[in-house]
């Protein structure tokens, strides 16, 4: 690994600690060098906040040597005036003379014009310095630009032998297929998405919370599949406490209405549910989801080919007996994860990713 890759892959672990909190802006990481040293580095804050670029800058202690550093930065810096002016600007004004770029923006509004102002001030631009590594990291801001459709992550626990729930369950004992330290490694992704979703069986049978208190962070945007409204006005989702969209069917219309952060959509549950679903949360503005099950609203999603990546747990437990674990076939899959007894294994759908 040469330097200039060293440095880039410093811009991805810093900009890791963005995710999140940015929506809808990506989240960038950004590192300032001069004489081998870096001596400025920063992430893009929170929505409304510094883009990572004027952070990095503002954190040089004498901005006069910026005239002879070089800037890295996982996204191409923007162009236009937002909630923030454009960071091209603050390049060429402090008259940085070399910008590493990882990916090209594919924003309508920025799309290498960035790149071409910097060049047109006379900055050297190099770009796709550990494009793919950029890529993967930028991919709910790309999916949502490139897509039409937020990033989509499934998620689910499979049993041993096979099985994502028993049969019938104890109301007193929940059954859990995990270990207890799974629990906070959930709670953390779902802090990273922007909205979560599950079905109604799931609603109904597990009582779910779908919030981030093993973690921390803010909780993601409840999706509810709530076809005929069979859900119950006091399951937990229903609290208000954290913002929840229920999706019924368009023959519900008029039986209920919003209240203080639950909201309700109507669609024809007669088309594609994952297609419509994608459409909704688009317009919503949903930038990615995490779908926490059960097995039929993972499937439906697996069948229309709309999901980015399958994060699957194996524990060690077996149920001979039980509701399947959702079925498909996946071209790429990550090295095997192991917490204490069980397996996490992430898939990747790159057949979708060819087909683009």
């Amino acid at each position: 690994m040469d330097i200039h890759e060293t440095y880039m892959k410093r811009c991805l672990y810093l900009a890791e600690k963005g995710i999140g909190t940015t929506r809808p802006n990506p989240s960038v990481g950004c590192v300032i060098v001069w004489n081998d040293t870096i001596i400025g580095e920063g992430y893009t804050q929170p929505y409304g906040g510094s883009h990572a670029e004027v952070v990095a800058i503002s954190s040089v202690k004498n901005p006069d040597i910026l005239k002879e550093a070089t800037m890295y930065v996982t996204m191409e810096p923007c162009s236009h005036f937002g909630k923030t002016p454009p960071c091209a600007d603050l390049i060429i004004k402090h008259k940085i003379p070399k910008v590493y770029i990882g990916v090209i923006d594919t924003y309508s509004e920025v799309s290498g014009r960035g790149v071409k102002r910097l060049q047109d001030a006379g900055c050297i631009v190099v770009t796709g310095l550990l494009e793919e590594a950029c890529l993967q990291h930028h991919k709910r801001f790309f999916s949502v630009q490139n897509q039409e459709r937020p990033y989509i992550v499934l998620k689910w626990a499979a049993t041993q032998d096979g099985f994502i729930a028993p049969l019938s369950k104890n109301k007193h004992r929940p059954v859990w297929i995990t270990n207890s330290s799974v629990q906070p490694v959930v709670h953390k992704w779902r802090s990273q998405e922007h909205a979560i979703l599950v079905g109604t069986n799931t609603a109904i049978a597990d009582t779910p919370v779908l919030d981030v208190r093993k973690w921390g962070g803010k909780s993601p945007v409840r999706i509810v599949i709530d076809r005929d409204l069979k859900i119950p006005t006091t399951a937990p989702l229903l609290d208000g406490s954290i913002p929840t969209i229920l999706c019924a069917d368009i023959s519900s219309q008029g039986k209920v209405s919003d209240r203080e952060n639950i909201s309700y959509e109507f669609i024809d549950f007669k088309f594609c549910l994952a297609t419509s679903l994608c459409e909704l949360l688009q317009k919503r503005k949903v930038q990615s989801v995490l779908i926490e099950g059960g097995a039929k609203t993972l499937q439906t999603f697996i069948d229309a080919g709309l999901w980015d990546e399958a994060r699957v747990f194996t524990g060690a437990v077996s149920f001979s007996e039980g509701v399947k674990a959702p079925t498909f076939n996946a071209l790429a899959t990550s090295e095997d994860t192991f917490i204490e007894d069980t397996r996490l294994r992430v898939y990747y759908n790159l057949l979708k990713i060819d087909n683009e």
